[in-house]
This record gives C-alpha cells, sequence and structure tokens, in this order.
C-alpha cells in the first residue's frame, strides 16, 4: 500500500502540531509521508493548503491525516470546511476543555515562539549551543567547569547530537569527549576530565552498531572494524565501571530517551518548570 500522506498544519511553526501527531502515529504500523506546513496565518494561505492536502488525497487515492494547531479561527474554518482529510485540531480537542476547567479564554496566542527572543531561556538556550559546539569532541579544555554535563565515550556513540539536543532543548552546557586510543592504553579517563567527575555521564555502543555507523565514514579501516569497535566498547564500559560514573547504551534509544535519562540522574530539577 502507498504511504499514507499526513499533514501538520500550523499559523507558527508547526513543531507543536508535528511532535503531537508523531508520537500519535507511533502506536501505528503504517506507512506514512509527513508534510509540515507552518505559518498558515491568512485566509489565502488556507485555501492553498486545502489544494495541496486535498491533492494529496487524490494521488494517494486515500484521505490524508491533518494534525492542526490553527488558532485562527477563520484560517481554521477555511481548512474544515475545504479539507478531504481526517482532520485533528488538537487545539480544539484540548484548549476549549481547559477553558472552562480554569472558567477562563485562552490568549488564542499564534505559536509557543512568540517573542522567545527577549526572554532569557531563550538567551540562555544559544548561549549553551554555543558552548556545546566550542566543547564538542574534546576540541577545548577550557571552562569545563561551567559544563552542566560532560559526555564521555567513544567516537560515533552519540556524544555530538545529545549534547545538541541538550542545549538546543533545555539550555544545558553541555561538553563531551570522546575516549581514544591513548585512553585505552592508559585504561583510565582522560585527566582533564577526572576534576569534573560528578558532571560525567558516558555513552556506550553495541560493537555491531557500532561498526556500521564507522563503516559509512571510513569504510573497511581497522577504525569502523568489529574487532577495534569491540575492544574499544569493551574497554571504555570498563574504563566507566571502574571511575564509577553513571552511563548507558544508545544502541536501541533516541536521542530524546538518552537526554532524558541524563536529566533524570543530574540534573532531575530541570524536569521540573
Amino acid at each position: 500500500m502507498a504511504p499514507r500522506s499526513v499533514f501538520f498544519v500550523s499559523d507558527g511553526t508547526g513543531i507543536t502540531a508535528e511532535t503531537f501527531g508523531k508520537a500519535i502515529l507511533a502506536q501505528f504500523e503504517v506507512r506514512t509521508r509527513l508534510v509540515r506546513v507552518p505559518f498558515v496565518d491568512t485566509v489565502d494561505k488556507a485555501h492553498q493548503t486545502v489544494r495541496q492536502i486535498n491533492h494529496a488525497g487524490q494521488i494517494d487515492g486515500q484521505r490524508p491525516i491533518v494534525f492542526t494547531t490553527l488558532v485562527n479561527m477563520e484560517v481554521l474554518q477555511v481548512i474544515r470546511e475545504g479539507c478531504q482529510g481526517m482532520l485533528l485540531d488538537m487545539f480544539s480537542t484540548f484548549v476549549h476543555p481547559l477553558e472552562r476547567e480554569f472558567d477562563t479564554k485562552s490568549n488564542h496566542r499564534i505559536g509557543r515562539f512568540s517573542d522567545a527572543s527577549k526572554s532569557r531561556e531563550y538567551h540562555d538556550r544559544i548561549e549553551a549551543i554555543n558552548f556545546s559546539l566550542a566543547h564538542d569532541d574534546g576540541q577545548s579544555n577550557r571552562d569545563l567547569e561551567q559544563s552542566d554535563v560532560i559526555l564521555v565515550g567513544v567516537s560515533r556513540s552519540g556524544k555530538t547530537p545529545t549534547s545538541l539536543y541538550l542545549a538546543m532543548q533545555y539550555g544545558m552546557k553541555a561538553s563531551n569527549y570522546p575516549l581514544i586510543p591513548e585512553d585505552f592504553e592508559r585504561r583510565q579517563l582522560p585527566a582533564a576530565l577526572l576534576a569534573h567527575k560528578h558532571k560525567l555521564f558516558g555513552l556506550s555502543i553495541q560493537p555491531e552498531r557500532l561498526s556500521e555507523i564507522r563503516n559509512e565514514r571510513r569504510p573497511d579501516s581497522k577504525y569502523a572494524s568489529l574487532q577495534n569497535c569491540r575492544m574499544e566498547v569493551h574497554e571504555a564500559e570498563s574504563m566507566m565501571r571502574r571511575a564509577g560514573i553513571r552511563w548507558l547504551s544508545t544502541t536501541t534509544k533516541s536521542i530524546e530517551e538518552i537526554a532524558t535519562t541524563i536529566l533524570q540522574e543530574l540534573q532531575p530539577d530541570r524536569l521540573v518548570y
């Protein structure tokens, strides 16, 4: 069966609709073609979106699924009346019951990022992203005391994407250090990290998966060989156990799951806001 078109329609970025929609779709074993349609904030754009959705349905031979977080009621009405897909209006589903519960009207504000650039939280996130980029793959030993977390593990175990996710989503200054052959020979963590042991968190990975990832980058190299990957993973995990630092395997975990585990272990207060 051809993939089914799924649209995420918003008068903002569409990130909220997409995140929520994907979480729901993950419960079903279906093939999908995902389309995010952001900034649908005029009636004209709404009509264009309706044409796009209906055309996809004609091509697919089945009606599209449409998740919306539209605030403008005039724009939403165009989508409701013209769309030939299955419409799931998340704001109506949740906002209206909450209005009744709180006994007040919502502010109908478009986009969760409105005025974000003026907020302290946004400024902190930008600083954290810059910090994480400057301290990626052990590029700098400076200012490690300013790190909120220092990720350690073998090369290609997921440290960089996790660091950036922590910075972008939580404003955490994350450094990461790859373990290298010299560390395996010494059989101990780099000296620069020992003073920050309470901030360390280790990432590991199954050797077979690590070999696959490295072969995409350096095919048929010693670096990517399964034998070398097995040695590095074994030595890295042994080092982390001896040092008494917390660690997990990233093999079957998403970046979101990895980041949440790190927060629970090192800074659980960041999960309360």
